[in-house]
């Protein structure tokens, strides 16, 4: 008896985890990188639940982006200045209140390798999304606890 109520409380009985996706958009929507929202989209799916899925951008993003990024369901953020400081700040903070269960970011940025350190030590799993092998950070694929390189 209490086996099966060990077997119901246990996290693998629960459902899939609850994925928390952050976007960098700066970084990933590069001339250089073949990244559309619909491939971040089924990456955050493939890792489980979608809980949050956040669009960060600067205030040199065209309505275009916005519109397409909402239409497909990403609550964009646009910030005034530089992404990353929202993006960090707000990744940690969701991140320490338990709101998902796997924290993935996109970017190819290693000011954020704090964040997925951080959010491993709180217990959340942590994946790395490159926008293609050439935006690869060795130093985000090295403190997350999974890779994903889009457009392989």
């Amino acid at each position: 008896m209490f086996d099966r109520v060990r077997a119901r409380l246990a996290p693998d009985s629960e459902g899939p985890p609850t994925v928390g996706l952050f976007v960098d958009g700066p970084n990933v929507f590069r001339d250089e990188f073949d990244v559309d929202l619909d491939d971040l989209r089924t990456a955050a799916r493939d890792l489980g639940r979608v809980g949050v899925i956040r669009l960060y951008l600067d205030e040199h993003a065209t309505p275009g982006l916005i519109q397409a990024a909402e239409a497909r369901g990403f609550e964009v953020i646009v910030t005034s200045g530089d992404v990353d400081v929202k993006l960090a700040v707000d990744a940690t903070a969701l991140a320490g209140d338990g709101t998902f269960d796997r924290l993935a970011i996109a970017s190819r940025d290693t000011d954020f390798k704090p964040v997925l350190e951080y959010a491993g030590t709180v217990g959340v799993e942590t994946v790395a999304i490159a926008p293609g092998s050439y935006g690869r950070s060795d130093a985000l694929r090295n403190a997350a606890d999974d890779a994903i390189t889009l457009g392989t």
